[in-house]
């Protein structure tokens, strides 16, 4: 039976794999997404070797954040990634001074000098400068990786952005974006900013000397990277390295170091029999209760809630109506109503940074889907959130109105006896607490965006799942992953560990659902007792479009949620609704 060496790195979003002959040659290679389902990665691969290979036996080496707990209950040798990675560069290219990695969450830079051990250096809990940051700027253009390295490679200007961290450089982005910047610019830009993320946190004094070997993901599949670092380093193309494969050198350096350590050599069939019987969910240390026991527990759910389906009317030439605006942070929001608050047409966009063209595209499309839309009258309009003021100067709008104070309005008009008003937004989180029909007081969240809808769609998107299905998954876990309220950067290493202990995807989508709550009412609110939101509660937001989320409320405060159909919509809503009260009082 043919022998080979086998290197593994299970990383926080991808599974790698490279095998070696006796000479040292590599004779198969595998990579691919997980997205946090490890054993089905792992199958796939293992079936791809079988298919190449056949029936063998397998001296493995493990690498990788998520690969530890892997390696921990299988008895494999383990090795640190940078170790690894360091063992591909001495064994294959040994004229390289320095070495620089960048994965999906974290940037390293290794040292070589002679006669003297490799100095390590590797980034903290900031993922600024790593292919996450890549992935998050690339989604804020509306483009995928792949067409942002396109765009980078035709642009013309470079201008700063904070690389440091992922809100700030959304800042930075987005008033780019508002400043009619070109999409290829801003690509640039954030190719330069990465290099100069990483160059300047992980040199710290040191001289990066060619030659300089590249490798990781990013740099393997964005090509027009390396020429920013070029940049930034004041190097000639010659001076750097990037191997054919550069997202594979740590599970390279894994199986050369699995035949120089002379690891224990096992059956396929054995590595696949440890595989498929790793630990389950049912072994978790950290889990929280189902938030739905089953499928019918679900339904049943769904049919006793009172779901409140705002009252609809078509459309009628000749009619008057009342639009109501919610310009937000990331999104925009238009709802038509009559004068009895009858939703006659809607509107979601996300804005990415251009509040004025998506309201105007937003009124385009709404008059072209009117009957005879030159009858219509606008009888009165109303603007909130974030671009409230923009708006209402720019289309000349009747009225504006404070946010909270619009979703105190729609909530009013689900409930009139409301208590407690909740609304999460991408990035923003409200809570209005009511008493005797008026506001008592208002807690908004401050710098931290951990508990707000974005949130969620960052860490769906990290785990390869559009935030519909991720939704979906959170109300079927059985063992949802405990990860705490913590901020973005360290809800990662949470993730990790979850991954490691064998959690499904299901486990983390609810694991995120109970931290948006949480984070909420413990962080933001600091509750103490949840006798203070009343009887009669009212969520909204986009956020509650996931049903797990409304539930992980009602299982930590113990109290009935009421929400509607149209939940992110309710602030537009509230905007119409205001625009009809003040129309019927207004002189003019």
């Amino acid at each position: 039976m043919n022998r080979y060496f086998l290197g593994v790195d299970i990383g926080s979003t991808t599974f790698k794999a490279v095998v070696l002959d006796a000479d040292l040659q590599c004779v198969f290679t595998d990579y691919r997404r997980h997205n946090a389902n490890i054993r089905q990665a792992g199958s796939e691969m293992a079936r791809n070797l079988f298919s190449r290979l056949g029936a063998c036996e397998l001296a493995l080496v493990m690498t990788g954040s998520v690969g530890m707990g892997y390696a921990e209950r299988g008895s494999i040798p383990f090795v640190q990634e940078v170790v690894a990675a360091a063992e591909t560069v001495k064994r294959r290219y040994p004229d390289v001074r320095t070495f620089i990695d960048m994965g999906g969450e974290d940037s390293k830079m290794i040292f070589f000098e002679q006669g003297k051990v490799p100095d390590i250096r590797m980034n903290g809990s900031c993922a600024g400068g790593t292919g996450a940051f890549i992935d998050q700027t690339a989604s804020l253009l509306g483009v995928s990786p792949t067409e942002l390295n396109d765009l980078a490679a035709s642009s013309e200007n470079v201008y700063p952005i904070a690389s440091r961290c992922g809100v700030f450089s959304k800042t930075d982005i987005q008033n780019l974006i508002a400043r009619k910047v070109s999409k290829a610019d801003i690509a640039a830009s954030v190719f330069n900013a990465v290099a100069l993320q990483v160059v300047a946190s992980l040199s710290r004094g040191m001289e990066v000397q060619p030659k300089v070997f590249l490798c990781g993901g990013p740099f393997a599949f964005l090509p027009e990277l390396k020429n920013y670092f070029i940049r930034v380093l004041n190097l000639q193309p010659g001076d750097c390295i990037l191997p054919e494969q550069a997202q594979l050198i740590p599970a390279m350096g894994c199986a050369l170091l699995a035949a120089s350590q002379q690891a224990a050599f096992r059956k396929y069939s054995e590595w696949v029999a440890m595989l498929r019987s790793s630990k389950s969910g049912d072994d978790y240390a950290d889990r929280l209760q189902p938030l739905f026991s089953d499928a019918c527990t679900y339904t049943d759910w769904l049919k006793a809630k009172r779901i409140s389906e705002v009252r609809r009317a078509r459309p009628q030439a000749g009619g008057r109506y009342y639009l109501g605006v919610d310009s937000g942070s990331t999104t925009t929001k238009i709802v038509l109503t009559d004068e009895t608050g009858a939703v006659v047409y809607t509107d979601y966009q996300r804005n990415k940074g251009d509040s004025f063209n998506t309201f105007y595209e937003g009124l385009r499309r709404m008059h072209e889907s009117l009957p005879d839309p030159d009858r219509i009258q606008i009888v009165a309009s109303c603007s909130t959130g974030y671009g409230e003021n923009l708006l209402r100067s720019a289309f000349n709008l009747d009225y504006g109105i404070v946010e909270t104070m619009a979703h105190f309005s729609a909530a009013r008009y689900v409930d009139p006896e409301v208590s407690f008003v909740l609304d999460i937004g991408g990035q923003d989180m409200k809570a209005i607490f009511v008493e005797h029909g008026s506001i008592r007081r208002i807690e908004i969240n401050e710098a931290c965006s951990s508990g707000c809808g974005s949130f969620i769609e960052t860490f769906a998107n990290m785990l390869g799942y559009p935030v519909a299905d991720f939704a979906r998954l959170s109300c079927e876990a059985r063992h949802p992953s405990d990860l705490g309220t913590r901020c973005t950067v360290f809800m990662n290493s949470k993730v990790k560990q979850a991954m490691r202990e064998g959690a499904g995807v299901d486990d983390i989508a609810a694991g995120f659902s109970y931290s948006v709550v949480k984070n909420c009412l413990y962080k933001v609110l600091k509750f103490k007792n949840t006798k203070e939101l009343g009887d009669h509660i009212v969520v909204q937001g986009g956020t509650f479009r996931n049903h797990s989320v409304v539930r992980a409320l009602e299982v930590l405060t113990g109290c009935q949620v009421s929400f509607t159909d149209m939940p992110e919509l309710m602030g537009a809503y509230g905007a119409a609704l205001y625009a009809v009260e003040q129309s019927k009082s207004d002189p003019r």
